[in-house]
């Protein structure tokens, strides 16, 4: 039974990914399939996601996650409130020279990113337990990514110690909002706002960067 679930969601990411401009190993294709199944294992005792048709998971976790790889600029990134890993286990599976920080607050979240780090035989992932406000990193980073985790402005509030001088933030965001916009800081500006297309997904999905003035 799980091989056969294995098959169908490798043939399914095969036909998500050519509606993408992401070329990935076999080798990574097989990481997110796994990474899937570890998901869909570990939700049912730890309920870490509301999604749970491991399909559904493809596109609404993994894919959503990838698109936003072609933007990445630089070498070391954090995921804040990454939750199970998102989008921060997909990057790091399809950009295994880029260092990824996965921050959140809660215990079992970070288990379960800890064992898949395991599991998957990831070297360039550091789950970190802890609030943003409250981590104080040796070294800053070129990209803070956040999915589904605050508003602008508490995303650059919360976070703003975290970027490299001319650092960036990526917010993963639906519909754009422009009040978000307008309730940021001075300190911070919006750069770019990317229309993110995600193969078979349904709403708008968008990509705002922000930097530190």
């Amino acid at each position: 039974m799980a091989n056969d679930l294995e098959r169908i969601l490798a043939q399914k990411l095969e036909n998500l990914l050519k509606k993408t401009e992401l070329c990935l190993t076999s080798q990574q294709k097989s990481q997110l399939v796994r990474l899937v199944l570890l998901l869909n294992k570990w939700n049912k005792a730890y309920n870490l996601t509301s999604v749970r048709d491991p399909q559904e998971m493809l596109v609404k976790h993994i894919l959503d996650s990838l698109v936003v790889s072609p933007y990445l600029q630089g070498d070391r990134f954090i995921d804040v409130g990454t939750g199970p890993g998102l989008p921060g286990l997909p990057l790091a599976i399809i950009n295994p020279n880029k260092k990824f920080v996965l921050l959140d607050s809660l215990g079992k979240r970070i288990s379960f990113i800890r064992n898949a780090v395991r599991e998957l035989g990831l070297t360039n992932v550091e789950p970190v337990l802890s609030r943003a406000e409250e981590y104080m990193p040796d070294h800053k980073f070129d990209g803070v990514l956040s999915r589904a985790f605050a508003s602008l402005k508490d995303m650059t509030d919360w976070c703003h110690h975290l970027p490299i001088d001319n650092g960036l933030f990526y917010a993963l965001k639906g519909i754009y909002q422009q009040d978000e916009v307008m309730n940021m800081d001075d300190r911070f500006q919006v750069v770019e706002v990317i229309k993110l297309q995600v193969p078979e997904l349904t709403g708008e999905r968008h990509l705002v960067k922000v930097k530190k003035m």
